[in-house]
């Protein structure tokens, strides 16, 4: 089992939480920081000492408050901690439910477990730690079938592009215009239409307003 965590989270109940859940694990070594920016310290310390930690626990959201911090939140943590020790195992423990964003963690930030927080969340704590350290990753099952739901639809950068201006507001008649203007193609009306009709067949919605609250609520906009 790991020997050295270190556990990132700004709320001191659920601090206080995965610290009794890692107890639970007899993990010898581990520290905790309700800072990012504190966070990466302790690791660049731990470099520096030659004694790494072998696995993160962060959350993905932080509040700010009157402590300026030059990292906004568990992305920007997660990306400085792998520059600097690439080897280091991650797993994110956050309250964000959104497919696309899960999704995103895995394939952008190489992340190695994902647990949400809910009820059960120190089981699924624990089975997170005990797969990341024989190298599986992990993800819940409901959550597995979320982002397999999402891979599923296979959005194109295109059609991400088009939800993304009807979500600004931008009426789907003007959407030709501002593809041209970053010279985006296919920009001509018909094809911007059959694009957006196409996805709304396939993901069963019937009007852009539906499109729009869809892909919000995966996250892919």
């Amino acid at each position: 089992m790991f020997k050295k965590i270190l556990i990132a989270e700004d709320h001191e109940s659920i601090s206080i939480s995965v610290q009794k859940t890692l107890e639970e694990l007899h993990i010898p070594d581990v520290d905790y920081v309700y800072y990012c920016d504190d966070a990466l310290a302790k690791v660049q310390k731990s470099i520096r000492e030659n004694s790494p930690y072998d696995l993160l626990i962060t959350d993905l959201y932080y509040e700010e408050d009157h402590r300026e911090q030059n990292l906004k939140d568990g992305r920007d943590l997660i990306e400085k901690v792998k520059e600097l020790q690439p080897s280091l195992k991650v797993i994110v423990f956050s309250a964000e439910h959104k497919s696309g964003v899960i999704d995103s963690l895995f394939s952008d930030y190489k992340i190695n477990g994902y647990v949400r927080k809910a009820r059960n969340d120190s089981k699924e704590l624990k089975k997170s730690i005990a797969s990341v350290f024989i190298n599986e990753n992990y993800l819940s099952l409901d959550l597995k079938q979320e982002v397999k739901k999402l891979n599923s639809y296979e959005f194109s950068a295109y059609d991400i592009t088009l939800v993304s201006l009807l979500s600004k507001g931008i009426l789907q008649k003007n959407i030709p215009t501002h593809l041209q203007e970053k010279d985006i193609r296919p920009n001509s009306l018909s094809s911007v239409e059959k694009k957006l009709n196409s996805l709304k067949e396939d993901l069963e919605v019937t009007s852009n307003e539906q499109l729009v609250a869809f892909c919000k609520d995966l996250g892919i906009i």
